[in-house]
């Protein structure tokens, strides 16, 4: 059961810092408060208010701004130039040229000429919301709380019942211009109320100024759960009609998720790159292991908020499907897969309008596992996380309502029409287009080094997810935690990993897994080097060189290999090698023997990985010195002594050794990494080597 939610526990209003604050930064302020917690809305969900005088910049005459979130943003995490702002003159008389609700949607193209002071931010569609109510500052929220009232058969009545009479109510309509007039009309004939439900939707609310509307959207959520909470208790009511079955051990579900995620994705992958997002929380445990988890399922969500992010329906993977193995499994979430996208499209063309855009990918994007979770797919990391926190949203509303009275899910037609609604596929069409690695993972061994943080630079920079792995735990954190925040937190995963342990390696692989559904890059990368005299390499420093330069590679190519192989879809294998792999230095014979097969290891690869698109190439540094780990210990004295000069001269004498007299960075060897990882540039390079060390004719490939 919830727990019930007392307003002192929603974010609290900080009035001093408030009192600093003029009426647009007041606004935001309300704003980004209501956003920080999901329990009054989701991300991206609800849009908040205020009408401000300003100085007109033509006339300087007092003008009335309606300053309202603009279209696609945030409330959580936007900040002042995610407000559109318009002349509540203009927006009032837009009123006299409506033709009625045939023809709403006309409207929106009216909104630009009521922009005020040139704002570039597009009006969202919900604009007039906000314009028609009468008052100062309204909030319009999608609480789960709220909107399991309102997705209730039995809505109205319990609305009037639940508030007292302090809050109206009004059936279902889609976000737009005659929705605005509605609530107008509704206000107006209901004086003196605190907020409306809006059937299926969610909540407006409203206040004189910032402070009192953010007190009461509060107080009405904190009501709103408050008297879930009490019938729930009352009724005796098991949530989703009771368990139906346990969940998996941990230890279970992480094994069977490692192996079905990869074949998943790689069969959803094939409209285009997908990453996956899992969601075990016991919101969701309860929810897929529960008996009425199919017919509720099948529903469909009722907040347009929620069936945007999360198509009208999941797909329920039941364990007779995810228990199977190898070629079993593939063939059985093929099956599962094509009969989604069949039902899917049935559903469009039943549905479809004469100027309908046209069918979008079929893939479902929430999947099901009872007794292990939820799994989200989505074109980014980002967006299924969010599509994953949407669905919860759902079940939240579900388990409320069911309890209750009896939940109602959006007509079909209805859903349909939010969908693929022209105004949401313009949005779509103004997103910008995806960067290359767009939907590829990438896992770097030796991340926390200077060449493994450039090469996370550069594919993050190109929009891949990264999973760094290294075996120094103090400098992986601070290189995860300064990627993630240089790139969001959404693309960087770091994890301890020891090159030269199996089961460190595979653990490594299975969190590639398990964190975003697969891999597609795998970059070899961790490194030592120590130098000695032949007759002074004592087994210990040879079986070390070997371990980590040879096996460590061995390791990771396999497991690379076998999770690519698994998705179907190829891949990239990239090792950093040497040019001492192709030409051996005096006092090192041990790293130059480990380089050596480091390189026969990439054309192993690329011979065996070829029947399945996976792709292995060898990147050659030579003396990468600059922000290296590896030069910063006894190699670097040990090179020194070896060509008999001064430590502090290596860079200078490794440069000018050079036929093109330049040194090496870990942003050449980034370069280079890149080349093999990106499909445009090198989807038919298999077994190859690309030396990187500024010319040195005794290295070229041959």
């Amino acid at each position: 059961m919830t727990t019930p939610i007392p307003a002192r526990d929603f974010p609290r209003w900080d009035a001093n810092h408030a009192a600093t604050l003029d009426a647009a930064r007041l606004l935001l302020y309300r704003s980004n408060l209501l956003g920080s917690d999901l329990r009054i809305t989701n991300y991206g969900g609800g849009n908040t208010s205020a009408k401000i005088w300003q100085a007109d910049p033509l006339t300087g005459q007092q003008v009335q701004v309606l300053w309202v979130k603009g279209s696609g943003g945030d409330l959580g995490s936007m900040a002042l130039d995610g407000f559109s702002t318009l002349y509540m003159d203009k927006l009032l008389a837009l009123q006299a040229i409506y033709r009625g609700p045939g023809h709403e949607d006309e409207m929106v193209g009216y909104l630009p000429h009521c922009t005020f002071n040139l704002n570039p931010r597009v009006a969202s569609i919900d604009t007039p919301l906000h314009a028609y109510l009468p008052f100062a500052h309204v909030d319009h929220m999608h609480p789960d709380a709220v909107i399991a009232i309102a997705a209730m058969a039995d809505s109205e009545k319990l609305t009037q019942q639940i508030f007292a009479g302090t809050v109206g109510w009004l059936p279902w309509r889609r976000p737009g211009f005659e929705l605005g007039l509605m609530l107008q009309r509704y206000q107006a004939a209901h004086p003196g109320q605190r907020g409306l439900v809006l059937a299926g939707h969610g909540l407006f609310s409203w206040g004189d100024d910032a402070r009192a509307c953010y007190d009461n959207t509060v107080g009405l959520i904190a009501s709103a759960q408050n008297w879930l909470d009490r019938e729930r208790v009352v009724r005796q009511v098991p949530s989703f009609g009771g368990p139906a079955r346990q969940a998996l051990s941990q230890d279970e579900q992480d094994a069977t998720l490692a192996r079905v995620l990869p074949v998943l994705r790689g069969l959803a992958s094939k409209t285009g790159p997908k990453l996956l997002h899992v969601e075990r929380q016991a919101a969701v445990l309860e929810f897929v292991n529960s008996r009425d988890l199919a017919p509720l399922a099948a529903l469909g969500t009722s907040c347009p908020d929620h069936f945007l992010r999360t198509k009208i329906r999941p797909l329920i993977l039941e364990p007779a499907v995810y228990m199977l193995q190898g070629a079993a499994l593939a063939q059985a979430l093929q099956e599962r897969l094509a009969a989604y996208r069949a039902d899917y499209g049935a559903y469009y063309q039943r549905c479809r309008r004469a100027d309908s855009p046209a069918l979008r990918d079929a893939n479902p994007v929430i999947v099901l596992l009872p007794g292990i979770g939820m799994v989200a797919m989505a074109k980014d990391k980002a967006t299924a996380r969010i599509a994953a926190e949407f669905y919860v949203n759902a079940i939240n509303v579900m388990r409320e309502a069911h309890a209750i009275d009896r939940y109602v899910g959006l007509p079909e037609q209805e859903a349909f029409d939010i969908e693929y609604w022209w105004l949401e596929e313009a949005k779509l069409q103004r997103s910008p287009p995806p960067k290359p690695l767009a939907g590829k993972v990438a896992l770097v061994t030796g991340g926390a080094g200077g060449i493994g943080r450039a090469i996370a630079r550069r594919v993050l920079a190109e929009g891949a997810c990264v999973v760094l792995v290294d075996i120094d735990q103090g400098a992986l954190a601070t290189v995860t935690a300064e990627l993630a925040q240089a790139h969001g937190p959404d693309h960087v995963r770091g994890l301890q990993c020891d090159v030269t342990s199996e089961a460190s390696v595979i653990a490594a692989f299975r969190h590639a897994a398990l964190e975003f559904g697969g891999l597609d890059i795998a970059v070899s990368n961790a490194g030592i080097a120590a130098a000695a005299p032949l007759e002074d390499t004592s087994i210990e420093l040879w079986n070390h060189s070997q371990g980590v330069l040879a096996t460590g590679y061995f390791l990771v190519g396999r497991e690379a290999f076998r999770l690519m192989k698994a998705q179907g879809a190829g891949g990239s294998i990239v090792v950093i090698a040497s040019k001492n792999g192709m030409v051996a230095s005096p006092q090192a014979s041990a790293y130059c023997a480990a380089k050596a097969a480091e390189i026969q290891l990439s054309r192993s690869f690329a011979l065996e990985g070829a029947p399945w698109g996976i792709r292995s190439n060898v990147v050659n540094p030579d003396a990468v010195i600059r922000g290296s780990r590896i030069w910063s210990g006894k190699w670097s004295a040990e090179r020194a002594a070896a060509n008999k000069i001064a430590e502090q001269d290596l860079e200078a004498f490794y440069r000018d050794r050079s036929m093109l007299k330049r040194s090496v960075l870990p942003e050449d060897i980034a370069e280079a990494a890149y080349f093999f990882a990106a499909e445009r540039l090198s989807a038919k390079s298999t077994g190859n080597i690309l030396n990187v060390d500024a010319g040195n004719l005794a290295a070229f490939t041959r």
